[in-house]
């Protein structure tokens, strides 16, 4: 059987497996991620654990094809590099990522492949997880932000400038208060994302009179199990924007299965209720029976994608 190492390369930790032909992850571990430290060190810092694990696969009598990356920042497919960050990871926009790991390991350069970390999560998604068997998935993301990805024939779709899959940063209907667009992190206004997050959660909650000493949205969902009315209503509110946004995405793409994913996905009933109801309000009559899934795989889900990069497709 085929083995790669899948890196889930992420803002404060990075997981890196020995993942299988077949999508199984063995030998996981997690290092930080030296975030402050600038592209050099936390290249270093991946190739010991890529290094690492690659060891102990040979032990075991496992030959590793190559590693696949899915890392936080706007990723050129083509050349691996790292085209922008945010301040998450400082001084990684401009690394020569799949380059850089390729000297450090000692690996021919078509070896090492990379892409954004969501496109690795949904790729992961649909190869293993909940849209194992379909020919299209849309997977969405929410959780601290806001982000997806169309993964159709097993390939994800990266756009031309490789940055689709920010589907937090178009415009919601929900994300206004007061007759103004609420801010969003992009610099933008009136986003999914100032309106669906988990942290918009918590910034509605606030707007409607809710208490400071919420300080994030986990706490907010136990103010709405305890039936704090501005916390019901916040939650209402980003669901049902997620909801809407999801639904709009699918009308555009068709996806065979809609796969969400995230932190807010695990809240319950409370979060997927208004979510769906908005969602399904939102869609076109043929897609109707469209299947809307919670994801499967968890955390393991960028390494498996990650991985899927570097395994030969089946037959």
């Amino acid at each position: 059987m085929q083995y790669a190492i899948g890196v889930d390369l992420g803002g404060t930790k990075t997981a890196a497996g020995v993942v299988s032909a077949d999508g199984t992850v063995l030998f996981p571990e997690t290092v930080p991620t030296l975030n402050r430290d600038g592209g050099d060190a936390i290249l270093d810092a991946t190739a010991a654990l890529v290094s690492s694990l690659i060891s102990k696969a040979q032990a075991e009598g496992l030959d590793v094809s190559g590693v696949g990356v899915g890392s936080a920042g706007v990723i050129d497919a083509g050349r691996g590099v790292v085209v922008s960050a945010t301040d998450a990871i400082l001084g990684w926009a401009g690394t020569q990522l799949t380059a850089g790991l390729a000297v450090r390991l000692g690996l021919e350069p078509e070896a090492v492949r990379a892409v954004n970390d969501v496109h690795a999560h949904a790729l992961g998604e649909a190869w293993a997880g909940a849209g194992a068997g379909t020919a299209s998935s849309l997977l969405v993301a929410f959780g601290t932000g806001v982000g997806g990805s169309f993964v159709l024939g097993g390939q994800p779709v990266l756009g031309h400038r490789y940055v689709g899959g920010h589907v937090g940063h178009f415009a919601s209907p929900y994300a206004f208060h007061e007759g103004a667009p609420v801010p969003c992190v992009c610099g933008g206004a009136g986003h999914v994302e100032a309106i669906a997050s988990g942290p918009a959660i918590r910034e509605t909650y606030l707007r409607l009179g809710g208490t400071a000493d919420a300080p994030d949205a986990r706490a907010v969902f136990a103010l709405a199990g305890a039936r704090d009315p501005a916390a019901i209503k916040a939650v209402g509110i980003g669901a049902g924007a997620a909801g809407q946004a999801v639904g709009g995405l699918a009308n555009i793409l068709d996806p065979e299965v809609v796969v969400v994913s995230g932190g807010l996905s695990d809240a319950g009933a409370p979060w997927w209720r208004p979510l769906e109801r908005a969602l399904r309000a939102e869609l076109l009559p043929a897609l109707a029976g469209l299947p809307v899934l919670p994801a499967k795989l968890g955390n393991a889900a960028a390494m498996v994608g990650a991985a899927r990069l570097v395994l030969t497709s089946p037959s």
